[in-house]
């Protein structure tokens, strides 16, 4: 075999190891072979290292096997910049005010929308926009769309008051929260025509575009990924059960996963509870968490309660627990502190899309267990961090908003470290 022919056969054996198909020390000597007919990822372009072989190679190990009772294995993809670039539930919300479809809250009474929404918050909201109105009418009201903007997007008043608190920053976030319980009076059908008309928009602007709304410039498009689309046609045509778990509303998730061809039945993001066909501003629970108690929605550890009861059908207590391996999705991709929990329990491998964010670059970077992929964005990736993530010293934050050390399950603490995929 030549020096060309060996490296190449090296690398592919390299990347078998490291999904633990074949043991590291006889990478080497053992390179595999790949079942005919099983798929492989057809875009190359935007993959860093081996990373592409690696994600290969897990195809070829899966390919058209399941476990034991018959069962598909799982992949779980988190949705907004990393199945996508961008955001969808803020291009929802962006569109929502500009087309005046937020309703105000009955008795002008703001607290109603969120058990989390400060009094503060409340009355700056109250004193911004109108009551007595059908819908809000933001598209021309630029001091309510301001107030809204600021609420959701930055978690503060306009005037720099502390808009949510007193919640478990492992389980909800407020701000994503509060735009599925903005929807409170319309259906799900006409929440999903909103997001579809947002949809179109921002697919159709150019990259880079911008809106108005308010009195503030906004983000104006949103991009598919071309290599997770691919992957997520790789994994489906192995065998794969290919889900999406995100913190927008299910509705705003359900219209987007169907342009990766994942269907509704298949697209997990927070849902609201109904009352006569209308979203209310409650939402449902997971775990011990009942619907109405507004506690826990689709992430951080919430999203691997939502992972356990509604792909694994684990209910109760145990839907917060980390399962058995075979009760488990095999792959995972995220790209946020959001995505950790459910990331942290794929057996497979877990895909990182680079965005320096503290907890997850951490655990990523360590890579305690070889699993691990970091890949930089597919469309306009982050520059390198210039210091290191602050694993030992804040690099966690904690149920109730404390920063603290990342720790490894033996409760020792992972080190600094520097950010190398780029």
């Amino acid at each position: 075999m030549n020096d060309k022919l060996r490296t190449s056969a090296a690398a592919a054996a390299l990347a078998l190891a490291a999904t633990g198909l074949l043991p590291a020390a006889n990478a080497e000597a053992r390179p595999a072979a790949r079942p005919a007919g099983c798929p492989t990822l057809k875009v190359s372009e935007g993959w860093y290292g081996t990373n592409k072989a690696r994600v290969d190679a897990l195809l070829a190990e899966r390919c058209g096997n399941r476990d034991k009772g018959g069962r598909k294995p799982v992949a779980v993809f988190d949705w907004d910049n990393t199945v996508i670039k961008n955001d969808v539930g803020d291009a929802t919300f962006y569109w929502l005010l500009r087309h005046d479809r937020v309703r105000p809250p009955k008795g002008g009474d703001w607290s109603t929308t969120s058990r989390y929404l400060t009094p503060e918050a409340a009355t700056a909201l109250g004193t911004a926009c109108p009551t007595g109105v059908r819908t809000l009418p933001t598209s021309t009201d630029t001091r309510c769309a301001d107030e809204l903007l600021s609420v959701y997007g930055s978690g503060t008043t306009t005037g720099g008051k502390t808009a949510f608190a007193g919640y478990d920053h492992r389980r909800i976030e407020p701000q994503y929260a509060w735009l599925a319980q903005l929807l409170h009076g319309w259906t799900t059908r006409q929440a999903a025509s909103f997001a579809a008309a947002a949809r179109a928009e921002n697919l159709a602007a150019p990259q880079g575009a911008t809106q108005q709304v308010g009195t503030a410039r906004v983000t104006g498009w949103v991009r598919y990924y071309d290599q997770q689309r691919d992957l997520i046609r790789a994994l489906k045509d192995t065998g794969f059960d290919v889900w999406i778990v995100s913190a927008s509303p299910e509705p705003v998730v359900d219209v987007w996963a169907k342009g990766v061809g994942v269907a509704p039945s298949h697209a997990l993001g927070i849902r609201n509870t109904t009352d006569h066909g209308r979203l209310t501003s409650h939402l449902k629970g997971c775990g011990t968490v009942r619907d109405g108690e507004d506690a826990m929605i689709t992430y951080i550890d919430g999203k691997r309660c939502w992972i356990n009861q509604e792909i694994f059908g684990v209910r109760g207590p145990a839907a917060e627990r980390v399962q058995p391996a075979a009760r488990r999705q095999v792959f995972a991709a995220g790209d946020s502190d959001t995505d950790i929990s459910f990331l942290r329990d794929a057996t497979g491998l877990r895909l990182v899309l680079n965005r320096n964010k503290n907890e997850l670059m951490c655990r990523a970077y360590e890579n305690g267990d070889g699993r691990w992929l970091v890949n930089p964005m597919f469309i306009e990736p982050k520059k390198q961090k210039t210091s290191a993530y602050p694993c030992s010293t804040t690099g966690y934050t904690a149920g109730d908003g404390t920063t603290q050390p990342v720790r490894r399950a033996d409760g020792s603490v992972v080190p600094d470290q520097l950010d190398t995929v780029f």
